[in-house]
């Protein structure tokens, strides 16, 4: 029977976990794969360890990786995906705002055939969420969609289930600075999207103020995408533009009046060396880029399938006469 890792970071969540466990407990009981429970406990500082003990001593298939400190989320993640052993393995939050009751969705889909590594999850609703907060979400969204070459879908979550070799593909990126949502789309896994309405915390208050939500989301586009460097450029083409209409205004002043007056001729000059120091600016931001690029360390391509490793399958030429079978039949 193949295996099923569910990694749950965890910060202070002494009132969720034993909710979180007996609800995800009694849906994974009728599942058929066997499963193991990896909570990350990122330096909590209420009873969450004590809770994780007291699961770990009754129950075999609870494990349990406790930090000596709070390093936030993405450490969490990246500890979780090490510790899992499983053959599929999903990332859900101890807050029971990643239903369970999704979870077997996920694995039939993943079993259907069909050629899917991750199945995803993505609210339709931010309903009970301020509108500010959700205005600057979707903004962010936007613009990291624009700076980027992969596509983060509106809404997503870190919620997912994953197999073996994309759950390998993402540990192997050796980035310090990681922002999962955009390594789960830049490993470009084929993904199955489940939509469902946005749920409610089972207890408790959420530990992402706006101001650690400002900062998740400016650091992720940092480590996401070298493309901030890129606005040495505009600012470049703006100063151009204004010394160029500046020597318009200056070849007409010329011509109608008997002198130009020296501000404008000054402020055509300085416009000129303002243009000339953002496009040194951005060539040297071109080559932070790629030493950035080369720091980050990536893989130059990522390997989904090679003859040694392809799933079973039918020799072509009987997929051919089976084909031929069920037209006969129809």
């Amino acid at each position: 029977m193949k295996t099923l890792s569910i990694i749950v970071p965890c910060f202070n969540e002494e009132e969720c976990l034993p909710v979180f466990y007996e609800k995800t407990s009694e849906v994974v009981g009728h599942m058929p794969v066997e499963t193991e429970f990896v909570f990350i406990d990122d330096g909590s500082t209420d009873n969450t360890l004590q809770i994780l003990r007291g699961l770990a001593a009754v129950d075999k298939r609870v494990r349990y990786v406790s930090f000596s400190r709070n390093f936030g989320k993405e450490a969490g993640l990246y500890a979780g995906l090490q510790h899992a052993t499983g053959d599929y393995v999903c990332v859900m939050d101890a807050d029971l705002q990643d239903p369970p009751s999704l979870l077997p969705e996920m694995l039939d889909i993943l079993n259907s055939g069909e050629d899917y590594d991750c199945v995803a999850s993505r609210r339709t609703t931010r309903k009970n969420e301020p509108k500010v907060r959700s205005a600057f979400a979707r903004l962010f969204y936007k613009l990291i969609n624009k700076m980027t070459d992969t596509e983060i879908v509106d809404g997503a979550r870190d919620f997912r289930m994953m197999t073996r070799r994309m759950t390998d593909a993402i540990l192997s990126l050796p980035e310090r600075e990681r922002f999962s949502k955009e390594l789960f789309s830049w490993v470009g896994f084929k993904t199955k999207w489940i939509e469902y309405e946005n749920v409610e915390r089972v207890k408790g208050k959420t530990k992402w103020s706006f101001k650690k939500l400002t900062k998740y989301a400016v650091n992720g586009i940092e480590g996401a995408t070298p493309a901030l460097l890129k606005i040495n450029l505009l600012f470049c083409v703006l100063f151009a533009l204004a010394g160029f209409g500046f020597v318009v205004a200056d070849i007409v002043m010329a011509v109608v009046r008997p002198a130009v007056p020296d501000l404008f001729i000054l402020l055509t000059l300085l416009f000129f060396c303002f243009s000339a120091l953002f496009f040194g600016l951005f060539v040297l931001g071109e080559y932070i880029k790629k030493i950035f690029l080369q720091v980050r360390g990536r893989a130059l391509y990522i390997e989904k399938e090679t003859e040694q490793t392809r799933p079973e399958t039918k020799p072509l030429a009987a997929a051919k006469s089976d084909a031929k079978d069920d037209d006969k039949c129809a």
